[in-house]
């Protein structure tokens, strides 16, 4: 059987010849180390431990598990169960629907998925940034804020209920278009059309993919890059002109300075010099007040685009006409090919300089200005004209501390006045635990806007924050704010003294990064020499089960399972096993069936 490293990187060489067909895809399902690599790659996830509708977890994996369902992949017996439907709310007050699939379909929906990314992921759009390796929210805001300067109008796009109108028929089609494996395609349609269990009731599924599964991301994007492709051709058809034009009012001024500065060059006597340089001064002030192109010149348009799973924004150069018809021609492609409709209440056309919302953030270009700054070549231009914003929006900042109910609001005098409140859901919980999910929920919050110009703005969030967790400790410990400020008090910051696994006494302080604008928080570079040294590698999932011994009582047999807990932090002390677990820092043991009933026995 070949490496399965080497298998996708033979994939990836040709994914960006959009010419190029792949086949005998399936078979690569018949190789053990493709299922174990499978296996690697998410037995991490907390969810695993959560059961599907076959009642398993990834509790109990081995060696024998991923035998019986290749022989089932092989024969083409292997049908997905369907997934167990839950419900999250949503930023909006709704829920979305998520569907829970067995751990055996999470396998073979990660197998699927590995080899569907290593074909296809190279022939995307740049354009591209949802559930991609090496893409984020961030780099499509960066590429917002790079590509979509001088914008005048936003269309802000939002795809009506997208994975659960995703048409089969046209996703199979689209993938048939590279993939001559009618086996492979088979599987795909077989996810598909698992459907779900909702109040011990089966629901057929004749479209959509299901929110949750691991394979549905990587379908998504394939199915809209259909839409990335179109909205390439469409750019180039749509954009004309090389530069807007010059205004003959600005031309004819420039003429004038230009003849200034000649006659400045050529005048010796000293005096008159500096008098003509004092009017090149004052002449300079209305110049550079003057607009120097056409803004609605007709002759000139450009259109940028980004996506981000089904929401996307498109910048447009150009009339408001311009943008209305490039929402209805983008509508009435996603609705005849991609058979997908636009969410009225959310597609909007917004004049640049107001804010549109995307992925949280408010963007908006900046308005005209006189503002001046020095360019590369030494002269002075006005070069903030037209530059993309990206703000925190005030209102999500609120909703949030109001959703985790850090905060009540008071109207004063007509004002509202935002007031820290304690959280009594916490006041049960060991201090070192209440730090943690305070410092986890302003880090999250001020690491996800750390690209934002006005970040200091989430300086009064984490105010918010920080008193709220006073009070909260206050209300466990039933005494007064100051006096549990007095308490922790660690040099000039707040934090809490606690023992680490390794019994340890260690300080855990209350987080207070910068605020600071970081342009680049996940690709910044730092110019550090390190010395050379070598690296201890783990032994994978899959070497320690086919070493067939148990790490608990030393026992050699070939039917060991892997134990796996959710996570270390809820093992007390009360067993050994445990405090085992704890002490190699990891949440899976391999075991022989007789330590493995102990162990689930005794718990």
């Amino acid at each position: 059987m070949r490496n399965p490293d080497n298998v996708l990187n033979s994939l990836r060489e040709h994914s960006a010849q959009p010419s190029y067909t792949f086949d005998r895809l399936y078979r690569n399902l018949y190789n053990p180390d493709f299922l174990f690599a499978a296996y690697q790659n998410i037995y991490a996830a907390k969810g695993n431990m959560t059961a599907g509708v076959d009642g398993q977890t990834i509790d109990t994996m081995s060696q024998e598990r991923i035998a019986r369902l290749i022989e089932q992949l092989k024969g083409e017996q292997y049908h997905p169960y369907p997934a167990r439907r839950t419900y999250i709310p949503k930023k909006n007050g709704k829920l979305r629907p998520l569907g829970v699939p067995s751990i055996d379909d999470k396998l073979v929906q990660e197998a699927a998925r590995m080899i569907l990314e290593a074909i296809y992921d190279d022939s995307f759009e740049d354009t591209s940034h949802g559930f991609r390796p090496g893409k984020s929210c961030h780099t499509a805001l960066r590429q917002i804020q790079n590509r979509f300067t001088r914008c005048k109008w936003f269309v802000e796009g939002d795809i009506k209920g997208f994975f659960d109108n995703i048409d089969h028929n046209t996703l199979i089609n689209i993938l048939r278009k590279r993939i001559k494996d009618e086996k492979f395609l088979r599987l795909i349609r077989k996810f598909l059309n698992a459907g779900y269990m909702e109040d011990n009731k089966f629901h057929e599924t004749y479209s959509g993919a299901v929110q949750g599964g691991i394979i549905s991301p990587i379908l998504a994007n394939i199915y809209l890059d259909q839409f990335d492709k179109y909205m390439k051709e469409y750019k180039s058809g749509f954009e004309k002109g090389r530069k807007r034009t010059v205004l003959k009012s600005y031309a004819r001024t420039g003429d004038k300075r230009h003849r200034m500065v000649e006659k400045i060059s050529k005048t010796k006597n000293q005096e008159v010099r500096q008098t003509l340089i004092a009017e090149l001064k004052e002449f300079d002030k209305i110049y550079h007040t003057m607009p120097r192109s056409d803004a609605v010149d007709t002759s000139f348009r450009r259109l940028q685009y980004t996506r981000y799973a089904d929401d996307f924004l498109i910048g447009v150069i150009g009339s408001k006409a311009d943008a209305e018809l490039i929402k209805q021609d983008v509508g009435k492609y996603l609705a005849e090919k991609l058979k997908l409709d636009l969410s009225e209440e959310k597609t909007l056309v917004t004049i640049a300089t107001d804010k549109a919302r995307f992925l949280g953030y408010d963007i908006r270009a900046r308005k005209p200005s006189n503002l001046q700054r020095k360019t590369k070549r030494g002269c002075y231009a006005r070069n903030y004209n037209g530059h993309i914003v990206l703000e925190v929006p005030t209102e999500l900042v609120q909703k949030k501390l109001l959703q985790l109910g850090a905060m009540e609001i008071r109207t004063v005098d007509g004002k509202e006045i935002w007031k820290p409140t304690h959280r009594g859901e916490l006041t049960n919980r060991k201090d070192i635990y209440i730090l943690n999910q305070y410092n986890g929920e302003v880090r999250g919050i001020c690491n996800y806007y750390s690209i934002a110009n006005n970040r200091s703005k989430l300086h009064k969030f984490r105010y918010i924050m920080e008193y709220s967790m006073y009070k909260t400790f206050a209300c466990k410990y039933r005494t007064t704010k100051r006096k549990i400020i007095e308490k922790y008090h660690i040099d000039k910051d707040f934090g809490v003294r606690y023992t680490d696994w390794k019994g340890k006494e260690r300080i855990r302080l209350f987080w207070k990064g910068s605020l600071a604008r970081n342009d680049f928080p996940q690709e910044a570079k730092v110019d550090t020499v390190h010395k050379s040294a070598k690296i201890k590698t783990n032994p994978s999932l899959a070497d320690r089960l086919k070493a067939q011994t148990c790490e608990w009582c030393g026992k050699r047999t070939p039917d060991v399972v892997m134990h796996q807990v959710r996570t270390l932090s809820e093992l007390d002390d009360s067993q050994p096993w445990n405090i085992f677990m704890k002490k190699i820092n990891r949440k899976t043991m391999v075991v022989c069936p007789g330590c493995h009933e102990m162990i689930h026995n005794a718990d």
